[in-house]
């Protein structure tokens, strides 16, 4: 009986006495491990890169608000953020409300300059829950929510012709002077907020006169569980009154996202298939003509007392190093191409776990596949056959 090491030390006899067959052999597979990882990694990066795009475009955020054109006119309840944050799979919630309050860059303004834009009540959590980012100046606080100060929307801003907020600009809502805080950049998801003047909530209450009701409700719930909460919430917000509440429906881009990872986990696997099975079939020739060139040695070592066992196992012995080694070259060759891409396209960098762990493991499969033939036909040479 060989011990392992000896079985090893066997094994790459065939590899270091014929150099540059080996090394050709193993570039073939590395390439093959290589192209594997590539044409995966780079595919995920993409989809990576993809995929935050599509949830930009609010893939996890609903929006709740009373139906219109009822009478008497449908309101939310003042409870409706707090029980729309006792639903499960909902990460956040906020809302704004309607003051019907006018604004106007002055006291010396026409009331009717202030047309197309809405003063609204805001909470402080209002920024998370809508995406939306402060572009000078700065967000409500704690202590600036309950004095005359506001933030504007970007088109709000212009057609107020505020543009920077270090001077402390003041606007004009109803009969009340307003400090210019902060103006918010444009937000995608939310263009009514684009056109809006937004007061703190308890600002609004003591200056306005608000009844303290959302008139829109955002949250933001788990991806996988929009639609149950969407079908849910009308009742968990208003629960006397559910028929009065609209819901949104959930964005066309959740449906485009589930569509773009289910198309490329089935390239994935694919190619990935493609690619082993390329990289197999060279092996398993390398192994195949390296018994043909070697029946001398066979025969030699055959007669000298060696087993068919140990003939075996020398010859699945060499194309297992063979195939490791190749397929340790190509991972590593493979995720650097990958990340230079990656790096290049300014994707997120995303390289599958199973794919790096399966260029290895991959290519120790393969070896073994290939080598089994190749080392079944080896030990089965008669010795004088082999001689001869």
């Amino acid at each position: 009986m060989m011990s392992p090491i000896d079985l090893l030390a066997l094994g790459v006899v065939g590899l270091r006495t014929r150099p540059l067959r080996a090394l050709l052999s193993g570039l073939g597979i590395a390439i093959g491990i290589a192209t594997m990882i590539v044409v995966t990694g780079i595919p995920a990066s993409s989809q990576a890169a993809l995929v935050r795009e599509l949830t930009a475009l609010g893939t996890d955020t609903l929006q709740a608000m009373p139906l219109p054109d009822q009478q008497p006119p449908a309101r939310l309840p003042e409870s409706a953020v707090a029980m729309a944050k006792r639903i499960g799979p909902v990460r956040a919630a906020s809302a704004v409300g309607n003051t019907h309050a006018a604004v106007r860059r002055s006291d010396r303004a026409e009331p009717s300059s202030g047309t197309g834009m809405t003063v609204l009540a805001a909470r402080l959590d209002l920024l998370p829950v809508i995406n939306a980012t402060v572009a000078s100046g700065r967000w409500l606080t704690t202590a600036t929510a309950e004095f005359p100060a506001v933030v504007l929307g970007s088109v709000a801003a212009t057609r107020l012709g505020v543009t920077i907020v270090t001077a402390a600009p003041q606007v004009m809502i109803g009969d009340r002077w307003f400090t210019v805080v902060g103006i918010l950049a444009t937000t995608p998801l939310s263009p009514d907020i684009d056109r809006s003047v937004l007061v703190g909530w308890e600002s609004a209450r003591t200056e306005l006169g608000f009844d303290g009701r959302p008139t829109v409700l955002y949250l933001r719930a788990d991806e996988t569980q929009v639609e149950m909460v969407r079908s849910v919430l009308a009742e968990s917000i208003n629960p006397e009154r559910p028929g009065q509440v609209m819901v949104t429906r959930p964005s066309d881009a959740l449906a485009a996202k589930r569509a773009t990872e289910s198309s490329f986990s089935v390239l994935f696997l694919a190619l990935a298939g493609v690619a082993l099975v390329i990289g197999g079939i060279g092996v398993a020739n390398t192994m195949v003509v390296s018994v043909l060139e070697r029946r001398s040695e066979i025969g030699l070592r055959r007669a000298l007392g060696a087993t068919r066992g140990q003939i075996r196992g020398q010859f699945l012995t060499e194309s297992m190093v063979l195939s490791t080694a190749g397929g340790v070259a190509g991972t590593a060759l493979g995720l650097m191409a990958t990340l230079a891409y990656a790096h290049w396209q300014a994707w997120p960098i995303v390289v599958p776990v199973e794919s790096a762990a399966l260029g290895v493991g991959g290519a120790v499969v393969i070896g073994v596949l290939a080598g089994v033939y190749p080392s079944v036909r080896a030990a089965r040479l008669p010795p004088a056959q082999a001689l001869h």
